[in-house]
């Protein structure tokens, strides 16, 4: 593999060929503000937030799509690159809502934290400004294209990781906005409300409708668990306050799915608290349901296929195992079908 060095702010990297800039600089511990990069989407250099001065250059390029090249010579931090980013904020500003102290996003927004890193407390740009109606009329996702700064993550995110190719951009110049085919709500839509576009959006434009006025992001205590609703075991986290679960969230830590999920995994958590959940194992006595506790429940279980086999032979006896359990689980199942109860009858869900 060929490898390129270059200095960022003093130091010497040495990265693969092709490497970018931001990349780079990552290595070395070197933070550069993005807005529209994300590690799981294609480079797009939408955002131009993550400029940087290179020597020989006269603009200021974007990190994130700018290749790193032998003997390149970075600077990240320099008062110019520090103004180009005070006056993309301001611009950014110029057409987004300040009503900061009530967005949902507040405490996960990239544009708040920009803004506070670099002083932009309100925008130098004054006119016209985009008026949009949210589109909340599914129970999953609302929408507000007023606070859309247009990176194109969502876009992506529909295109790259679920494959829907749901989201564009759509219209020209001021009126630009990330829309559906021909602007209809999600809901009459092709989404299928999986949630990528919500889990890569960097303010408030995308957000999950479940968590609206439930907790600030910094209250949530996240739980990494395992999806329950099928067999492929991807990650998520549950967003937990004072004990009781509000939402779920992309672990970008899993192995499995990293941050897709599908509609079930990231809003068909409220199962947990339905009324018609069994919280205890029931035995039928006397012909009613009355509460047992796990031993004797167990015991009964074990007693009646005990009974079962010797009355009535292994024939008698077949299991069907669930897409929704694990491979151990099912392995578990398999074995003592076989093993214990002397039979192959045994399915399972998914088969055909």
């Amino acid at each position: 593999m060929e490898l390129v060095k270059l200095t960022i702010d003093g130091k010497e990297v040495q990265v693969p060929a092709g490497t970018t800039v931001l990349n780079a600089a990552e290595q070395l511990g070197i933070h550069i503000p993005r807005l529209c990069h994300d590690p799981d989407l294609s480079p797009f250099g939408a955002c131009r937030l993550c400029v940087v001065e290179i020597q020989g250059m006269r603009s200021l390029p974007a990190s994130c799509v700018t290749a790193a090249t032998p003997g390149m010579v970075v600077n990240t931090d320099t008062p110019a690159v520090h103004e180009a980013r005070q006056t993309i904020l301001e611009l950014l500003m110029a057409n987004h809502p300040q009503d900061c102290l009530t967005c949902e996003k507040m405490g996960d927004c990239r544009l708040a934290d920009y803004c506070y890193q670099y002083g932009v407390k309100k925008s130098t740009f004054t006119g016209e400004r985009q008026r949009h109606i949210a589109d909340d009329g599914n129970p999953f996702i609302v929408r507000d294209p007023d606070k859309c700064i247009l990176c194109g993550k969502c876009v992506r995110a529909c295109a790259e990781i679920t494959g829907k190719d749901n989201l564009d951009f759509a219209y020209r110049g001021f009126k630009t906005k990330v829309a559906t085919f021909g602007d209809a709500p999600f809901l009459e839509s092709e989404c299928v409300f999986c949630g990528s576009c919500v889990s890569v959006c960097p303010t408030g434009a995308l957000m999950e409708k479940p968590m609206q006025g439930k907790a600030r992001r910094w209250e949530l205590d996240r739980v990494k668990t395992t999806c329950p609703f099928c067999g492929t075991g991807c990650n998520f986290d549950l967003c937990v306050k004072e004990g009781q679960i509000v939402g779920a969230a992309s672990n970008l830590g899993s192995a499995v799915n990293g941050r897709a999920l599908c509609i079930k995994g990231r809003f068909g958590w409220d199962f947990v608290y339905s009324d018609s959940r069994l919280k205890t194992p029931l035995i039928k006595k006397d012909g009613e349901f009355v509460p047992a506790t796990w031993d004797e429940a167990l015991d009964l279980i074990a007693d009646r296929l005990k009974d079962i086999r010797q009355k009535n032979g292994p024939e008698y006896f077949a299991a069907l195992s669930s897409a929704r359990c694990t491979n151990e689980e099912n392995y578990l199942l398999q074995k003592f079908v076989r093993t214990v109860m002397g039979t192959n009858s045994i399915d399972h869900c998914a088969r055909t």
